[in-house]
């Protein structure tokens, strides 16, 4: 959540201010709008909010939703509010709404995206080209980038979804003979990671980050021929479309929110499904933190206007 605030942010501002809050109980389970929600931000966990208050405040999730709100009511409604996802809220207090197409929230203040917004810019993907090309030049080639998330609440993935998975992209090889290059996230069980280890160890194309040394994910994302991504991580599957590479998705037992985003990608030609056998079709980058900055700045000349 914080990446796609931190790009929403940095993509309509020149100067960004980044904060992490925490809010002790009850305040943690005040609704929207009630009084003396700034009282109780734990200031050990995260950053004091003080004056002198921001022209634009971009916040993303239920509590950011209601610390937003109550911070642009202690400054008099004077700081435009965005929040990214459904805030759960009554949308009157907010400026716009930058939700997923397949969340439920609907208003004149909603802008609609198909892919979460994210810090990866085709900058920053430049940038890790050049930083990784010659650590990556001796891998297989053409070489599938295999990004791993993790378990979710409804979600399992170990090492039994692992193997899955490997097994998976095992049927992709044989066709198509690319090499594997493995990046764990922090979400990633080790028992899951275990299962490519092992199978790296008798398979010399097939190489996995160990979590040693510098993370490839962006040198990965940048210079990979294609991207599976597993579908439990909405955010890596969206930085993945950010790049020109075809990206297949590895869908088990995930969540119905989950599935509807997938689905929707598929709808859209610009995803492949791992477990269909067939290749994921090309596609130009997508980029849903540019169409959402647009519609900020429009908002932001707007409000000024008045």
């Amino acid at each position: 959540m914080r990446s796609q605030a931190r790009g929403l942010a940095q993509a309509v501002a020149g100067t960004v201010v980044e904060k992490v809050i925490a809010l002790r109980w009850p305040q943690s389970w005040f609704q929207a709008g009630w009084p003396g929600v700034l009282a109780g931000l734990d200031v050990s966990a995260g950053e004091t909010l003080d004056p002198p208050w921001p022209d634009l405040i971009v916040t993303c999730g239920r509590r950011s939703a209601i610390v937003g709100l109550a911070v642009k009511s202690a400054a008099d409604g004077r700081p435009a509010l965005v929040h990214v996802q459904d805030p759960l809220a009554p949308l009157r207090g907010f400026d716009l709404v930058v939700a997923m197409a397949h969340d439920r929230v609907e208003g004149p203040k909603v802008l609609k995206v198909l892919t979460a917004m994210h810090d990866v810019t085709p900058a920053r993907l430049a940038e890790a080209a050049e930083a990784w090309r010659e650590r990556m030049a001796d891998l297989p080639r053409p070489l599938t980038a295999v990004l791993l998330g993790g378990p979710t609440r409804h979600s399992p993935f170990g090492a039994e979804e692992a193997r899955e998975l490997l097994s998976r992209l095992a049927e992709r090889r044989a066709r198509a003979g690319d090499g594997l290059l493995v990046v764990s996230s922090r979400r990633t069980p080790d028992e899951a990671l275990a299962v490519f280890a092992e199978a790296a160890r008798s398979d010399p194309a097939v190489r996995v980050w160990d979590r040693s040394g510098d993370n490839p994910y962006l040198g990965a994302l940048a210079l990979a021929d294609r991207l599976v991504v597993t579908g439990d991580s909405v955010s890596m599957i969206s930085e993945a479309l950010a790049t020109p590479h075809p990206v297949d998705v590895f869908v088990l037992n995930l969540r119905k929110r989950h599935e509807g985003f997938i689905q929707a990608l598929v709808d859209e030609g610009l995803v492949g499904l791992l477990a269909d056998g067939t290749d994921a079709p090309p596609h130009p980058p997508l980029d849903a933190t540019a169409q959402a900055a647009a519609a900020v700045r429009a908002m932001l000349a707007a409000r000024g206007a008045r």
